[in-house]
């Protein structure tokens, strides 16, 4: 939505936050709300599931078992309600799995959705000079990164629930049939988290040096995407194809080892669990050939080993799966904590007209320094203020403290004498019109960008035309064949750079808002426009505006009533 006027100077110096990691992060529970539905959906099919394994192990032992040592009961007749008993319990089994697949599928998809909303609304309302610092990262997180949670939702997430209720109710169960065969599993039971946790440490990392393989390569691509025209203007367009082999070549590697260690791991733990389910199937077997156990309690023993040990082996199978998701979910509430720290907040509602904008003392910590430092100015109705001076010195950054954007390390701000933190954002927002140094389009039509901004719909056609012909934007309308229903691409391809700037005039010419914000209004125009412009924006004023332009050229500052001088280490006010 913005581009800083001074790069160097105003990326803020925040540091990642600690990141919380366990079998699952709180934080999901926290920033989405159909997670919460999704595990108690699961909890709730895990505990079927369980009770359904242990009456079908119980039901399969005491049928074969009455078979093999009753003679007299070997009919299906004789066993109709045991039969019909574990015909039940399977087809309940099938149920809460399908239940929970299909569901979970779909939970899943709104998990995702809700985390991609909780982003995007981070980066819109957080630190702007961030956003732009970390836009490839976030592009990356959002396109591809958060799409990788989904296994973790519908495979791991449902095994490690499993883990917590099945393996240890199917084990107290063993414990009650077989006390050798409990003994048993309870003592290999733990070499299958040991070996899961080896393998974790095996891959430590590894999601994440993918994520960051992914992110340079976005990066890269979409610059070399968007200097294309150029590099083929210049027969330069075979220049990058190495590097971007570079990167698809690490991306990957990364990617296939990290499948490979999925492929070991998951090998590992199945060869593992066979074995220890062959013990115990050995112990049965010598001990019912000596006749020191019943069959029946046998035969419900070795059914239910496996049951104890597959959800194990599942987490394990399902985390490396999940992995790429679980890095992509970490960087993605980091984002949303960070843009959500010391962003202004408020509940009063700004003054309607005559609004008057007071900057007393305010300073925003910079790369070095602050940048603006100690920025004293006022803007007042009826008045136009230009903010001057070198580049790096904080002026846009001055104008995105205005909007509530960025929160000022010291300093305040008020409008109307109300303390900006203390105002509605959205409300200050219908309030002003701003112009950034960049205008931000929309792919879409000409006519939806206009009222994107300017919340008038439909806008006067006598307004419309005059702006656009204050601006210059007619003799742009003229050369295309549809006028306002041209179509533009992302970042407004289609314009030229000084295009771009006429249609973001037009949007502020047209508002109705009080307060005209406006960084380098007349850039890439030339001086015929310049004076229109400048004109136009001076009416405004004259009308009642509140009116604060950031601006170098000669015609913006004649036109000021105001200049104030901006720099890192002080702010001198010279009045016209």
């Amino acid at each position: 939505m913005s581009v800083r006027a001074d790069p160097p100077a105003s990326e803020p110096p925040v540091a990642d936050p600690p990141r919380r990691r366990g079998p699952v992060d709180p934080r999901l529970w926290r920033y989405s709300r159909a997670a919460r539905g999704h595990l108690v959906l699961t909890v709730a099919a895990s505990l079927v599931t369980a009770a359904a394994v242990i009456v079908s192990a119980l039901m399969i032992g005491r049928v074969l078992g009455g078979v093999i040592t009753d003679p007299a009961r070997r009919t299906l007749g004789d066993w109709r309600f045991e039969l019909i008993v574990l015909a039940a319990a399977i087809a309940v089994r099938t149920a809460a799995t399908w239940v929970n697949a299909r569901f979970g599928h779909r939970a899943a998809l709104r998990v995702v959705a809700e985390l991609k909303s909780e982003v995007l609304t981070a980066a819109a309302t957080g630190d702007p000079r961030r956003l732009v610092a970390d836009r490839e990262h976030l592009v990356t997180v959002l396109t591809r990164g958060l799409d990788g949670l989904r296994p973790f939702l519908t495979g791991y997430l449902p095994a490690l629930v499993l883990t917590m209720t099945v393996t240890p109710i199917t084990l107290a169960v063993i414990f009650t049939q077989d006390l050798t065969s409990a003994w048993i599993v309870l003592a290999t039971l733990p070499l299958i988290p040991v070996f899961m946790i080896l393998i974790g440490l095996l891959t430590k990392g590894r999601a994440a040096a993918k994520l960051r393989a992914m992110s340079r390569l976005s990066a890269q691509l979409l610059d070399l995407i968007a200097g294309l025209p150029t590099l083929r203007a210049l027969g330069r367009q075979q220049g990058p194809a190495a590097r971007v082999r570079a990167l698809g070549e690490a991306h990957r590697t990364t990617t296939m080892a990290a499948l490979r260690l999925a492929f070991l791991s998951a090998m590992v733990l199945e060869l593992l669990a066979t074995l220890c389910v062959a013990l115990v199937a050995v112990s049965i077997g010598l001990r019912l050939v000596f006749g020191d156990m019943s069959l029946q309690a046998g035969i419900i023993a070795l059914i239910l080993a496996p049951e104890v040990y597959l959800p194990l082996r599942t987490v394990g199978a399902q985390f490396h799966a999940a992995e790429d998701g679980v890095a992509a979910a970490d960087d993605a509430f980091a984002i949303i904590e960070q843009r959500s720290a010391g962003v202004a907040a408020g509940t009063a509602a700004p003054p309607v007209r005559n609004v008057s904008i007071e900057l007393e003392n305010v300073s925003v910590r910079a790369r070095s320094g602050h940048a603006p430092h100690r920025l004293t100015a006022t803007a007042e109705p009826g008045r136009v203020t230009v903010l001057t001076g070198p580049n790096g010195a904080g002026k846009s950054t001055a104008l995105e403290v205005l909007l509530g954007l960025i929160v000022p390390d010291s300093g305040r701000v008020t409008v109307g004498g109300v303390d900006l933190t203390g105002c509605d954002r959205k409300a200050w927002w219908s309030r002003v019109a701003w112009l950034p140094q960049h205008t931000a389009l929309i792919p879409g039509t000409l006519a939806e960008n206009l009222r994107l901004t300017t919340g008038i719909d439909p806008v006067p056609e006598a307004d419309l035309a005059a702006a656009a012909r204050t601006a210059g934007f007619d003799e742009v309308l003229a050369g295309l064949p549809d006028g306002w229903d041209s179509t533009v691409g992302t970042g407004g391809v289609g314009l030229s750079l000084g295009q771009r700037q006429r249609l973001g005039l037009v949007r502020v010419l047209v508002s109705d808002a009080p307060v005209l914000l406006l960084d380098e209004p007349t850039a890439h125009l030339d001086p015929a426009v310049e004076a229109r412009v400048l004109a136009a924006i001076r009416e405004r004023a004259a009308a009642g505006c509140t009116v604060l332009m950031v601006g170098h050229r000669p015609a913006v500052l004649a036109a000021a009533d105001r200049v104030v001088r901006v720099a890192a280490s002080e702010v001198a006010d010279v009045r016209a």
